[in-house]
């Protein structure tokens, strides 16, 4: 599992580099039959993901229509969005990731998030534990000459999760895109129970990675997502000790299933009871 995660991040990091080739520049926008934006961004992090990634089979965003009789059965396969949050990227706001994580008998049990434009990482595997590396100088990384000199290196700069934030305030997280009346009835319900509420928005699956680092208490995802925006995300929260659970049955999120969309969802910190 090590040597799958060393090779899920150094994959995410190459990735990020090609995405803020064509951030930096003029780029043009097509729309997808869903109506949801399509950047030359998304189709080289795709093709660079899927080409470094080993030994199991690859779920995207940008080839979904694997056939449910065909994936069914999977036990172990990845589970990837090779840019989450187009419309930040678009924007050009730096709220962006690249997702990959690694789904075990519908379990995500390893998950990488890196958003390219801050240089922040988090990363997580069961056996390894949840961390994050923030404003890193990641060069070295990518030059690492085997895992053992990559782990030696990486242990100096990343800060294990969660981290333990004092504060007076219930934190609740929400989407800058996808905002909406259920969202804004559930932060009022916080209200009414803590009293003090702040809210912070953000794009992308940098919400669950705040929930899970601990500078955000829940994150109410109460409208539409995929699979493949929540999988790495949900790996990082679960490892550091939170939880992704449905909206309805307080069940945890379960992927490859025949419908790839998810059911709505409740991310909490560890610790953090409503």
């Amino acid at each position: 599992m090590k040597d799958l995660l060393f090779t899920a991040i150094t994959t995410a990091l190459k990735s990020g580099d090609t995405i803020l080739s064509v951030y930096e520049r003029n780029f043009e926008v097509e729309e997808k039959a869903d109506k949801s934006p399509l950047t030359e961004a998304d189709k080289l992090s795709h093709k660079i993901i899927t080409s470094h990634l080993p030994d199991y089979p690859i779920l995207s965003e940008e080839g979904k229509e694997i056939p449910y009789e065909e994936r069914s059965g999977w036990q172990r396969f990845w589970l990837i969005d090779p840019l989450d949050g187009t419309k930040e990227f678009i924007k050009r706001n730096g709220e962006f990731t690249v997702n990959i994580a690694l789904v075990e008998n519908g379990k995500p049990v390893l998950g990488v998030v890196y958003a390219p434009v801050v240089k922040t990482l988090y990363f997580a595997s069961t056996e390894v534990g949840a961390f994050k590396v923030e404003n890193g100088d990641f060069s070295f990384l990518k030059e690492a000459t085997s895992p053992e000199k990559f782990w030696e290196e990486i242990e100096k700069i990343a800060v294990k999760l969660p981290i333990s934030k004092e504060r007076e305030e219930v934190v609740v997280v929400a989407s800058r895109s996808h905002r909406n009346s259920e969202t804004e009835a559930f932060i009022k319900d916080l209200e009414e129970k803590f009293g003090k509420v702040k809210t912070v928005s953000k794009g992308s699956s940098l919400k669950l990675c705040l929930v899970a680092e601990g500078v955000a208490d829940v994150y109410p995802r109460i409208a539409p997502t995929m699979e493949w925006d929540t999988a790495a995300g949900q790996a990082v929260v679960e490892v550091a000790g939170g939880r992704v659970v449905n909206y309805e049955t307080g069940r945890p999120l379960v992927y490859n299933k025949r419908d790839l969309l998810n059911p709505y969802f409740i991310v909490f910190r560890k610790g953090f009871v409503l």
